[in-house]
């Protein structure tokens, strides 16, 4: 455990000292695997798909503020679903307005949420994001979960119907609008992962926020049984097709990868906690104090081997 703590330690000075160069290459890394994802998962307009053209934007997402990431990632799927179909480009615009407009009034700060949660899909790990947003997040950090969520399963439902959508005629253009928009409102998959994920969210924020011991990993424990419990209640509901086994291992690494950000962000000593009291002249004051699991990260320190004069100038008369 020791050893751990030391690393930690040692990875937080390590960015702390080198923030400056390190913060630009995450954003690089980010949008490269944001547009490399869309692209393989779409990828309609070749010119988009060039790689000179995947690394321009990456480069200019990497000094560009975070949220740009967002708009150059929904640019480039409008980009793909305009090459397939004018219909479905124009209705994924309305529905990106839609989510930004939610998005920069209640969360803005959560553009890692929001690019993060269809990436979870595509690895089939989305049930961390709601355990690790509520553990980071606010609630309002919901909408950024449930945004990368409606991208996802809007994207996905106008992929499988392209064969159906190919058949419609040319000008056929208020069939395909309404064939698509019947399709995404009657998505039922998409509302019980929306319902299990926002609810996960806010139970998990509220518990962590407790000053109950163990607080987190009760939080992470919570939230991941109800995820499984909404899920599979919605399943037995809508006939959703979820995966059983999928869920239960994507809920295992879930539970695993939210203890590993406990324990970089809130790694804690509870057999230490001390309970004080103290008054002013209006109130009294109950505060229970934890302290936080640290430890000193080791110094290299070099010895300087200073040698006596009075040997020097023997071993030069030796000579």
């Amino acid at each position: 455990m020791t050893d751990l703590l030391v690393f930690r330690e040692q990875l937080k000075k390590f960015y702390s000292k080198y923030e400056l160069y390190l913060t630009p290459v995450f954003k690089f890394f980010l949008a490269l695997v944001t547009l490399v994802m869309i692209n393989s998962s779409i990828g309609y307009m070749s010119e988009l798909k060039k790689s000179a053209v995947v690394l321009v934007l990456a480069l200019m997402c990497s000094f560009l503020p975070m949220n740009f990431i967002v708009v150059a990632a929904a640019a480039v799927t409008l980009g793909h679903l305009y090459k397939f179909s004018m219909e479905c480009a124009l209705i994924m615009l309305v529905v990106f307005l839609l989510l930004f407009i939610l998005y920069f009034r209640f969360s803005p700060k959560d553009t890692i949420a929001v690019l993060l949660t269809p990436l979870c899909f595509v690895l089939k790990i989305p049930y961390v994001m709601p355990i690790a947003v509520g553990l980071a997040g606010t609630p309002f950090s919901a909408v950024s979960v449930a945004s990368g969520a409606i991208v996802y399963y809007t994207i996905g439902y106008m992929i499988e119907s392209a064969s159906i959508l190919s058949t419609f005629e040319e000008d056929g253009a208020l069939e395909k609008f309404r064939y698509i928009i019947d399709g995404m409102l009657d998505n039922k998959t998409m509302y019980v992962t929306l319902a299990a994920f926002v609810g996960t969210l806010i139970v998990v924020y509220f518990i962590r926020r407790l000053s109950v011991d163990y607080a987190w990993t009760i939080a992470i424990i919570t939230g991941a049984l109800l995820d499984v419990l909404v899920l599979l209640f919605g399943d037995l509901m809508y006939n959703t097709k979820l995966s059983i086994m999928g869920l239960i291992v994507g809920s295992v690494l879930s539970v695993i990868l939210a203890k590993i950000l406990e324990f970089f962000v809130f790694n804690v000593d509870y057999s230490r906690t001390e309970y004080v009291q103290f008054e002013d002249d209006e109130y009294y004051y109950y505060v229970k104090a934890v302290p936080k699991n640290t430890v000193a990260a080791p110094q290299k320190r070099v010895k300087t081997i200073r040698v006596p004069e009075k040997a020097v100038r023997e071993q030069k008369r030796d000579r």
